[in-house]
């Protein structure tokens, strides 16, 4: 696949537009991966298989007789237990998410569904067990780390089964997770990191401790970096319905300086904790942001 051709690259607005995000998800991690000249996971396969091929010293009650019958070749049975790590993917669904700051441009929602399918599909063919945890304010979907046959299928199914919520209560979803990942693992949060900083950070700390890798992926609308609009206009917070009318360019200066303060903060937060943390704006192809996890 030339770059030319490669979907993982393009807006991802025009990407969305080929189909489900089935379709989206499985035709971007195509891209991306014949894109790269190594896995960008520890153990990838593109050959994803519940077996692997015999070697000395495997057990022989966990050969497959069918497949040695027919193939002549040494196959044994790959269980849960070997997968390299265990990865969660928090999707944040609050109504905060649900906006978009042109009618051309994916919700910043829709954009973290995407973006969550393709990084669940390129874990489980390199074998790691993903799960996944919708949230707004209480948790919607949860679906526990697994790695077999299906479970990617799962995963889409509880994004589209998610309704756009109301508020939010990350720290509840956080909470509820830690529970779900007994032994160390990858926990990714996708979320426009609309609430409580600190008590966000608390449960993000909490699971740095439990010896998890966390990485927050901060979804923003570009149209979220600038003030910008007619002369006067009347902005309505979409959670809490709060309105406020305000003329945009006398404010767009202390506007442009808050948003880089907020983003400063939870940059500057993350490392200190130890914590990896992205900006990614829905106009960001998907390719680019799997390329930050790499």
């Amino acid at each position: 696949m030339s770059a030319a051709t490669r979907i993982d690259l393009l807006d991802p607005a025009d990407v969305a537009q080929m189909g489900g995000i089935e379709i989206v998800a499985e035709g971007v991690v195509e891209g991306f991966l014949s894109g790269l000249h190594r896995s960008p996971f520890r153990g990838f396969s593109v050959e994803f298989t519940e077996h692997r091929s015999y070697q000395p010293g495997d057990e022989l009650r966990y050969l497959d007789w069918k497949i040695l019958a027919r193939a002549d070749r040494l196959f044994v049975k790959q269980f849960e237990e070997e997968t390299n790590l265990r990865a969660m993917l928090l999707v944040d669904v609050s109504r905060s998410m649900a906006w978009r700051g042109a009618p051309e441009r994916l919700t910043k929602r829709a954009y973290a569904d995407r973006l969550a399918a393709a990084l669940g599909l390129v874990l489980l063919r390199q074998r790691d067990a993903t799960g996944l945890i919708t949230f707004d304010e209480q948790v919607r979907q949860v679906v526990p780390a697994r790695v077999r046959a299906g479970q990617w299928t799962r995963l889409v199914r509880a994004l589209l089964d998610t309704p756009d919520g109301q508020g939010t209560a990350a720290e509840t979803a956080l909470g509820r997770m830690t529970s779900l990942l007994t032994r160390r693992g990858l926990v990714v949060l996708l979320s426009d990191l609309l609430f409580d900083r600190a008590l966000v950070l608390t449960a993000l700390r909490y699971l740095r401790h439990r010896g998890h890798q966390v990485i927050v992926l901060h979804i923003m609308d570009p149209a979220e970096m600038e003030l910008a609009g007619p002369p006067e206009v009347r902005f309505r917070d979409p959670e809490s319905h709060a309105s406020l009318v305000v003329r945009p360019r006398e404010l767009a200066g202390a506007y442009r300086d808050a948003v880089d303060g907020e983003v400063a903060a939870w940059r500057a937060a993350c490392r200190r904790h130890r914590i990896i943390y992205h900006r990614v704006t829905t106009d960001t192809p998907f390719g680019v942001a799997l390329r930050l996890l790499a």
